[in-house]
């Protein structure tokens, strides 16, 4: 995992890369949060669909609205760049879109889209 520092409209956010899964659950959310703090001092985070466990978007598994609740709690914004478009779930789907109107949690699909989302939303 590496984690660039990006200024973008005099907003910092993180960009955490990599292939690997780094939220698997709720307190591995909270380390990622607090590791990006700490080395950025961001508040805003993009995050790869990689990084997520697979099973976070198996809403009935409730890890999602754990999670993302979590973000939200401590006031951290967060854009998941990925193909979303895989998964069929209308459930999900709504999710998505829900989340997508609000102010914290985004699933966009490039990285361009998530910086222009995370730097614009106060």
């Amino acid at each position: 995992m590496t984690i660039k520092k990006i200024e973008q409209n005099g907003v910092i956010i993180a960009q955490v890369e990599g292939e690997v899964t780094l939220v698997s659950d709720v307190q591995s959310a909270l380390d990622l949060m607090a590791t990006v703090r700490y080395e950025t001092d961001a508040d805003r985070m993009i995050l790869p669909k990689a990084a997520l466990a697979e099973r976070f978007f198996v809403l009935s598994s409730g890890l999602a609205g754990d999670i993302l609740q979590k973000f939200v709690n401590y006031q951290f914004k967060v854009a998941m760049v990925g193909d979303f478009s895989g998964y069929t779930s209308k459930p999900l789907r709504d999710f998505i879109f829900e989340s997508n109107n609000g102010k914290h949690v985004f699933f966009v699909s490039s990285v361009e889209e998530a910086l222009e989302k995370l730097a614009r939303t106060k």
